[in-house]
């Protein structure tokens, strides 16, 4: 059938569509504020969040036109949807007031400590230790709490638009770098590291301390460059403390986030967990601010989208990574992993026989390098792009501008991922 011949040029033209859809939606933002009568289209054909949901669905119709509708229905039930539910379930629970205080009072209590500003050591630890602990609590909790207090103690006030992309483009690569210290927090880690044998004491000792490394100095030449306007914000220092919250709830709300990470494989459990958590924070709503859900939802579908999407890829894919040498593979993993997930670009990796243990480093470490160009490269970047785009002129983030903040970090991070 010459129609389903065609199929996969067609989805890979379709996937080409939604990543330039991603690179103009502030187009489509102003047009919503511009237009009398489709305000609401336009407006949510500019949410990057909708964009690959949206072009999923074109693919599923184009599929069902170009085949049949049982193949189509058939491609969707063969997907693997567990890391959006995964992201969605984290996204609420590391979200939740009880979860963002304690871990506010604790880096607050570091900061302290420090010989330096408060504000200079908090910034410091939000965009080094708690990217780092996303190696145990896994990437998009820690993109969740990094975002959601650099939201809160930062971006809420007077500081400049550079600043603000340059702190994203940094928590983007350093959450994408930090959570490489183990074999199960880090999504592109996650697709490879039992068909090869990675352990998370393989993991630690090849790749935790140059991923340490990178982060702790990305955040510390972004915390000096900015030292000025950090120190500014000091004479109207706000406390985080708030309202106490009892330790047992504290407690509760940690071992429904230990539980959702232990089950991260198995989204019926995490999921049913998740109905009791729901419950639970109704019980003690005084204890709660606004459960993240709208946005944990709107994180879900972007990557649900990027899933059915990048399913349709791998024809291409696959044979340019098998054609690289190593330093290429290294550099076109970076590359690559800009306009697709890079959990997928690992996957399609580890499916390519006779790749070199060199080689298969070359692939992954390009790939968690390169995890911060784009709001795509990394499956909980749309996390921290969801919680922090209120914050920019016209409440949008410019991909652009994000690309262009995230190169630096990128180039320390693959620096010491190359040369070290």
């Amino acid at each position: 059938m010459i129609t389903a011949s065609l199929l996969p040029v067609t989805a890979a033209g379709i996937f080409a569509l939604a990543v330039l859809h991603t690179f103009s939606s502030a187009y489509f933002l102003r047009r919503a504020h511009h237009s009398r009568h489709h305000a609401g289209l336009w407006h949510l054909v500019g949410e990057v969040e909708v964009v690959f949901g949206f072009w999923s669905l074109v693919l599923v119709c184009v599929m069902a036109l170009m085949t049949d509708q049982k193949q189509a229905v058939h491609y969707l039930e063969s997907r693997n949807f567990t890391e959006p539910l995964f992201v969605f379930v984290i996204l609420v629970i590391a979200g939740t007031r009880p979860v963002l205080w304690s871990v506010q009072q604790l880096v607050l209590r570091l900061a302290r400590s420090l010989p330096f500003n408060t504000h200079l050591a908090g910034y410091f630890l939000c965009l080094s230790l708690i990217p780092l602990t996303g190696s145990l609590i896994t990437e998009p909790a820690a993109m969740t709490l990094a975002a959601l207090m650099l939201r809160d103690q930062f971006y809420s006030r007077p500081i400049s638009e550079k600043m603000k992309y340059m702190t994203l483009g940094v928590l983007f690569v350093n959450v994408s770098v930090g959570g490489v210290l183990t074999s199960f927090a880090a999504p592109p880690v996650l697709m490879v590291a039992e068909k090869w044998g990675w352990n998370s004491a393989f993991m630690l000792q090849v790749f935790g301390w140059k991923a340490a490394c990178a982060v702790v100095l990305n955040a510390l030449l972004l915390t000096v460059a900015f030292r000025r306007e950090l120190s500014a914000l000091a004479d109207n220092e706000q406390s985080v403390a708030g309202v106490r919250i009892p330790w047992p709830v504290i407690l509760v709300h940690f071992l429904f986030l230990s539980a959702t990470v232990w089950f991260a494989h198995y989204p019926v459990v995490f999921f049913g967990l998740f109905l009791f958590f729901l419950g639970f924070t109704e019980a003690y709503n005084q204890y709660q601010s606004r459960l993240m859900l709208r946005e944990g939802l709107l994180v879900a579908f972007f990557l649900a989208g990027l899933v059915v999407l990048g399913g349709q890829q791998q024809w291409w894919l696959q044979p340019v990574l098998a054609g690289m040498d190593n330093a290429i593979l290294f550099v076109g993993a970076a590359a690559l992993t800009a306009v697709t997930d890079n959990a997928a670009l690992t996957y399609l990796g580890s499916l390519v026989s006779g790749l070199s243990d060199s080689a298969k480093y070359a692939l992954v470490s390009g790939a968690v390098a390169g995890g911060g160009l784009t709001v795509i490269a990394n499956a909980p970047n749309p996390a921290g792009f969801s919680i922090l785009k209120d914050h920019f002129d016209g409440q949008v983030i410019n991909p652009a501008g994000l690309f262009a903040a995230a190169l630096i970090p990128t180039g320390i991070a693959a620096t010491f991922f190359y040369f070290m």
